[in-house]
């Protein structure tokens, strides 16, 4: 705990705040009590581990498609596995607005858009989406569907393409002005704070870009600017970010 207050300082979270979100991240299943060294501490759950893994794989986009193409230069900031179809999932029945808000954001976050308050439409055949149902006691019924010559269009309106162009347009403009910060010579703490502040923003992207494979994007999409900046900014302030975190973990 004593590590994570020294780590979240310089990104203005406070002691209080910090014990109650580890606290809460237990409660959901994210974390669990661990002794380290002989003193009591937090580890990730295997169900943590597994979500920040599939995480970093869409951020930093170090998968690859089928066809064996490097993620990094893609247009896509998701895994590239699709297999040319549709993967839709029917609600059997309709849950209520306050589970139906968070069965939406957990889809979200796997690339699945709503089609109706029962039907939602993903690109890939993701066991998560049986494991969210199963946890929040929902059946549904599972289907695959080829695409069809209008699969680009279909993808523009359910995914709601123009305004994620439109949104990482605005996120690099933003972006750039927190890089400008970080120019030159800075310091360790320093580095790691714009960087934790651009992943942080970047990271927002996970529950609004499904990654598309590059046949269904418009073309000049503008998340092939926003995903360049991002990993160049993010690689030039890695090395001191991570000496700040190697810091803040040594016990004093």
């Amino acid at each position: 705990m004593a590590a994570l207050v020294r780590l979240l300082a310089p990104l203005g979270v406070h002691p209080p705040a910090v014990r109650t979100a580890v606290s809460r991240m237990v409660r959901q299943g994210w974390l669990e009590p661990v002794r380290i060294d002989g003193q009591p501490g937090y580890g990730l759950t295997s169900r943590a581990r597994r979500r920040l893994d599939d995480a970093a794989v869409r951020i930093y986009r170090t998968g690859s498609d089928a066809d064996g193409t490097d993620l990094a230069d893609g247009q896509g900031t998701g895994p590239g596995d699709w297999d040319g179809h549709w993967h839709l999932g029917i609600l059997r029945e309709v849950p209520n607005a306050r589970r139906r808000e968070q069965l939406a954001s957990q889809f979200a976050f796997l690339g699945w858009a709503p089609l109706s308050d029962a039907a939602w439409v993903g690109l890939r055949n993701d066991a998560e989406v049986d494991q969210i149902l199963d946890l929040e006691g929902i059946a549904a019924d599972r289907f695959r569907a080829p695409v069809d010559d209008d699969a680009a269009e279909f993808a523009r309106r359910v995914w709601k393409l123009d305004e994620l162009g439109a949104s990482y347009a605005s996120w690099l403009n933003e972006a750039k002005a927190l890089a400008e910060s970080a120019a030159g010579q800075v310091t360790d703490e320093q580095a790691f704070a714009v960087r934790s502040e651009l992943v942080h923003e970047w990271r927002k992207f996970l529950f609004l870009d499904p990654g598309l494979p590059a046949e269904l994007l418009p073309a000049d999409w503008a998340g092939t600017r926003a995903a360049a900046f991002f990993d160049f900014h993010a690689t030039r302030l890695g090395h001191a970010a991570g000496r700040f975190v190697d810091n803040c973990l040594t016990v004093h």
